[in-house]
């Protein structure tokens, strides 16, 4: 008899008649009393999520978003997607993308997985994936590639993860994995502002997986509003907006951030072995040549005494360096090192020191401790490599292989230490260096490719320069791309390195060196480049984007707004074309319909600050301050710390007569931008309308410092002058507005009442 039936038989009654009720047992009554509880809250949650739903609250977790183009199923991007990352007002979008549902029959999906650096920031259309689909394609023609960018800027592995868990169900066949450069800065990283700082995994997991539901979204939002935090910044401001969070070398935030990055490398690569595609895992490169530290941290425990000798041994060594004295520089950085090694700035400077001695091992070593210790870490540094290293070697096989492009773009660089030849700054990497990036993953790729298409490759890869063609990158297109480098490095923490006016300096004269060659000549043989690539890939978006900047400057505007329309029929849920067919139409005067298209691009994308700046150009223009204002204020709320924004906005004040507040919003301006000539200028003729002559003096000069060819601020500052009874100095600015501008009255007749030695009005004669 089994122990089931001895249970039953003892349990029966010992004589006949009714059965007794068995009293329920200590374990049944617990489940009994915790059902009662969970229950009732569970139909509660369930009402709510369902109610929260129906009301069309919150917002789709997904990376990808099923749609339909021109009558095929595609997934496109979410737009939505790091809403669980970032608070709204920071949160970041991907890239546009349209990715056909099923892959079609005969393509080789490749997945990139990544940050900024991934995603060929600051202009995806040029970046590493871009180079290596060419690379593919011009090697194995007879192959359709497809390499799908799934990479996001300002993200880290918290995000990249379920990234890959979706990519897991898409179909592909090789992903490459290159990300690390966010892990201290990111979403729960050690040096965060966008949330808590290396909470534990669990816990992580736990507040990703509640943001997938309406209630957990909204639990989370009324928990931000409670917590409400001024040093949150209310818009994005790139690398500046982390300038007050410094993580020390020892901090133990850093090594929770290396653990949790390994976990969730871990669960991606297993993500996507088990989803059936190949893997290609890429250690990181970063600068590390030409990229001093950012901040350096200084280690408390020194006693004051000789934290003193350590600053006078670091400026020791910063005198000798200066001078070229490198064994003595050296010399005095080992001895401050034996007070403080984790110091990042003295690394640094030792390494470039030992770099001019030729002693290139131990430079790179110096290198390299100075980026592990960089106070505000935006570089991977050598924890992140080594763990990805590890895992490599962890998951090695025939399906995972390892990418080291540090070690390989360092072995294409001067002393065997990445620098400048492949980076902007820290860690975006320059056409040359997309290039060297994409041919290492290239050549971990075709190992990866079935032996069949293997065995029909062509001989050698595509060159640079026929991968450039095929993504019809010219020199207008390059131009773009310094513009925005160039803007980029005027604004801390890049605008505080060392080396910034050097490197300023490099790339203007890349620009004027292209510029220089910008003729009309040059200008058709673009053309043919742009319509050569189109051949190959008419569907390719960022091709007619490229194109339609080019047009743009060349001021064929007709044919631009045709390429922008062409890329909204490839992209329609992007807003993009929309937008600068907007922008064109106000160029051309046509203001109705462009203010009509600036205003679609809004209802398509509601935090585009550009549109509403655009939209109080043209209320300007159409002698509407009221409405300008209003737009700039939309503008602003999104994006305050816009400096053209504030200046325009003075000048729609100026224009209703209320000078004061003109005067501010111009203040604000410079104030955000010092180097905004345009505005000084606004103010200091501001200024001198309110007979604050010091103040407009002041202004104009600035504007001298910034732009000494401008003859309007000589003259402006001569009156100023003039006006002060500083009549030699006045007189120099006149003779200087006459030398740039010899037809300026003005200035000739200022420069008479000089010579009869005409006073200004009020003044007392000597």
């Amino acid at each position: 008899m089994n122990s089931r039936s001895r249970r039953e038989q003892g349990s029966a009654p010992s004589s006949g008649g009714p059965a007794a009720p068995r009293s329920l047992t200590r374990r049944r009554q617990w489940l009994f009393r915790l059902l009662a509880l969970v229950l009732p809250a569970a139909l509660l949650l369930g009402a709510s999520e369902a109610a929260l739903r129906v009301a069309g609250y919150g917002y789709v977790t997904d990376f990808f978003r099923p749609s339909l183009i021109r009558g095929q199923k595609v997934f496109i991007e979410n737009d939505q997607f790091a809403l669980r990352f970032f608070p709204p007002q920071l949160a970041r979008t991907p890239e546009p993308l349209v990715m056909p549902a099923p892959k079609p029959v005969g393509t080789f999906r490749i997945f990139l997985l990544g940050e900024s650096a991934a995603l060929g920031d600051p202009e995806p259309a040029y970046g590493a994936g871009r180079y290596l689909k060419v690379l593919l394609a011009e090697r194995y023609p007879a192959v359709k590639f497809e390499v799908v960018n799934v990479a996001m800027t300002a993200i880290n592995s918290h995000a990249v993860l379920p990234i890959a868990r979706e990519c897991a169900r898409q179909q592909g066949d090789l992903w490459i994995v290159y990300m690390g450069n966010n892990e201290m800065v990111g979403p729960f990283g050690a040096v965060t502002i966008l949330g808590a700082q290396t909470p534990p995994l669990a816990v992580i997991r736990l507040n990703l997986a509640l943001q997938t539901t309406r209630v957990g979204q909204l639990l989370t939002a009324l928990g931000r509003k409670l917590r409400r935090n001024s040093a949150t910044p209310s818009s994005w401001g790139g690398m500046e907006m982390f300038l007050r969070n410094k993580l020390p070398p020892a901090s133990p935030h850093k090594k929770t951030a290396y653990h949790h990055f390994q976990h969730n490398l871990r669960d991606i690569l297993k993500a996507g072995l088990d989803s059936g595609a190949k893997v290609v895992l890429s250690t990181v490169a970063v600068n590390l040549r030409d990229c001093p530290p950012f901040a350096s941290a200084a280690d408390p425990g020194v006693p004051q005494g000789r934290h003193e000798a350590f600053e006078q041994l670091c400026a020791e060594g910063d005198r000798a360096e200066e001078q070229g004295l490198w064994t003595q520089a050296v010399g005095q950085y080992e001895q401050a090192a034996a007070v403080d090694p984790h110091f990042a700035e003295l690394q640094f400077h030792w390494g470039a020191c030992l770099l001019h001695l030729t002693h290139t091992n131990s430079a790179s070593e110096h290198f390299q401790l100075a980026c592990d210790n960089d106070a505000l870490p935006f570089r991977a540094d050598s924890g992140i490599n080594d763990i990805i290293r590890q895992e490599a070697r962890r998951r090695a096989g025939d399906n995972l292989l390892l990418c080291d492009a540090a070690n390989a773009l360092a072995a294409e660089s001067p002393a065997g230490i990445c620098g400048k030849e492949s980076f902007y700054e820290h860690v975006h990497l320059r056409f040359d260096g997309n290039y060297r990036l994409a041919r290492a993953w290239a050549a971990q790729v075709e190992r990866l490719l079935p032996e069949r298409t293997r065995a029909a490759a062509a001989p050698g890869w595509a060159p640079q320069e026929l991968c450039e063609r095929r993504l019809g990158l010219t020199d207008w297109n390059r131009c773009n791309v310094i513009d925005e480098v160039l803007r980029r490095l005027g604004h801390p923490p890049l605008s505080s390195q060392s080396n910034n006016r050097r490197r300023v300096e490099a790339l203007q004269r890349w620009q004027r060196s292209l510029r220089e060659k910008m003729d009309g000549a040059a200008a058709v043989r673009a053309r043919e480049v742009y319509q050569e690539a189109l051949k190959h890939a008419p569907d390719d978006h960022y091709i007619h984007e490229g194109f339609a900047d080019f047009l743009e400057a060349v001021g064929d505007y007709s044919q631009a707004m045709a390429e922008w329309e062409r890329v909204r029929e490839i992209i329609p849920h992007d807003y993009l074309a929309v937008f600068r067919t907007g922008k064109l139409q106000a160029m051309q005067g046509k203001r109705a319909a462009a203010e009509s298209s600036l205003r679609r691009a809004l209802a398509m994308h509601p935090d585009l600050s550009e549109a509403w700046y655009d939209l109080g150009e043209i209320h300007l223009l159409e002698r509407k301050p009221e409405l300008a204002l209003e737009d700039y204020r939309e503008a602003l709320a999104l994006q305050p710390t816009d400096a053209r924004c504030h200046a325009h906005r003075g000048l729609a004040l100026s224009r209703l007569n209320r000078q004061g507040e003109a005067i501010l919003a111009y203040g604000e301006a410079v104030r955000l931008e010092p180097t905004f000539w345009e505005a000084h200028f606004e103010l200091g003729l501001l200024l001198g309308l309110q007979n604050d002559l010091p103040g407009a003096a002041k202004e104009f000069g600035e504007v001298i410092r910034l732009k000494p060819d401008y003859a309007a601020a000589h003259a402006n500052l001569g009156v100023a002058l003039f006006k002060q009874g500083q009549m030699a100095e006045a007189r120099g600015q006149f003779e200087e507005t006459l030398r740039l501008e010899p037809g300026n009255k003005s200035a000739r007749a200022y420069l008479a009442q000089l010579q009869t030695g005409a006073r200004p009005p009020g003044s007392t004669p000597p």
